[in-house]
Order: C-alpha cells, then structure tokens, then sequence
C-alpha cells in the first residue's frame, strides 16, 4: 500500500488515497463481440476494489475496511464521528463503497450515514468523462445533503472507490460543506487512477 496525499481542496480538511489503482494495462486484442480486452496488473488494493466491484466478491470488504482504518490511524486523522459513503453511479443491489463504509463504521465504532449525502441527478458512468470541465460540468447540482446526522458537530470521514480528477469527491465535499452539523471532512479513496 503506497498511500499518498490527494491535492488540498477547499471543499475537505484531509483526504488521502490508499494505492494506485492499475499499475500497467496492455491491450491484447477484441473479443468475438468487438470489445478490447487488457492483460491488466493491479496494486493489491486495486485488485480487491475490482474484485468487490465487478465480480461482486463481498469477502473483499473486510480488507479493505481495514487498510482504510489503517491508513487513518497512520495519516494522523482526526477521531472520525460519522463515516459517509460516495453516493454510485451505477444502481446495484448491492453497493461496494457503501459495504466498505458500513465495515469502516463498525471498525471505528463510528456511526455510518448512508443517507446523508445523496445523489438527486444521473451523471452517468464517470469514468466515461475524460476531463475535469466535463465532469464539472456533469456533477453541477448533482448532490444534496439531508438532514440525517444528529445535531452537534461531528468529524466525517467519505469513502470513495477511486480517485481520478476529483471533481466527484469536490462536488460532494462541497454540499456537505454547508452542513451545519458537521465540523470537518476527511477524504479516502481505496485506488487512485495515477
């Protein structure tokens, strides 16, 4: 795990990323339905990420919960209060950021709020925007806060599976920003894209 800090922003306090995501990709030719396919090696967190995304392997989370926890007690990260999920993009049944976050909960016997940050408009697959205008762009009213934490002044922690521009993590860190119980937000994503 090579943990690296993510830019200051004015929208979080702290934020990190636990490892790269990808370390090389190399395509090796369509398959009969015309799609490129990769011989792909990925950092071991990026691996896990990948595993619990797209094969939905749940046995995933437990590690990664702990390498979060980990990494917060390594990077000197205030007492975390309340730990937020990053609302997806994609509809599943069941969600792996939030599986994360519940587990990340439990370890730090914080609260987690699942509803507290919510994603009221479709951006579409973000990973399809190639740059941080669009994305920008795409996010612009994307995410409202509800009044779902108890009153006082709690240290939150949002989880988000990778980190690439940031314009996902600055629009959704932004609206929390105007949540009057919340004192300050830390920021961790499992994989990073570079």
């Amino acid at each position: 795990m090579v943990i690296r800090e993510i830019a200051e922003n004015c929208a979080w306090d702290q934020a990190v990323s636990l490892d790269k995501h990808i370390i090389r990709s190399v395509p090796i030719g369509e398959n009969q339905y015309g799609h490129m396919q990769f011989d792909t090696e990925r950092t071991e967190i990026g691996e896990a990420v990948f595993q619990l995304k797209y094969r939905s392997d749940f046995t995933q989370i437990e590690y990664l919960a702990t390498q979060i926890v980990a990494a917060i007690n390594s990077e000197g990260f205030q007492k975390i209060d309340v730990v937020i999920p990053m609302p997806a993009s994609r509809v599943r049944e069941r969600q792996p950021v939030t599986e994360v976050a519940r587990k990340v909960a439990e370890l730090l016997n914080a609260h987690c709020s699942e509803d507290t940050l919510v994603k009221v408009k479709s951006t579409g697959v973000m990973k399809d925007l190639t740059t941080y205008d669009e994305r920008v762009s795409a996010l612009n009213g994307c995410f409202e806060v509800h009044d779902t934490i108890n009153e006082g002044l709690w240290n939150v922690l949002v989880v988000d599976d990778l980190y690439d521009t940031g314009a996902s993590l600055e629009a959704a860190c932004s609206v929390l920003r105007n949540y009057a119980n919340i004192k300050s937000i830390s920021v961790i994503a499992m994989t990073r894209r570079h």
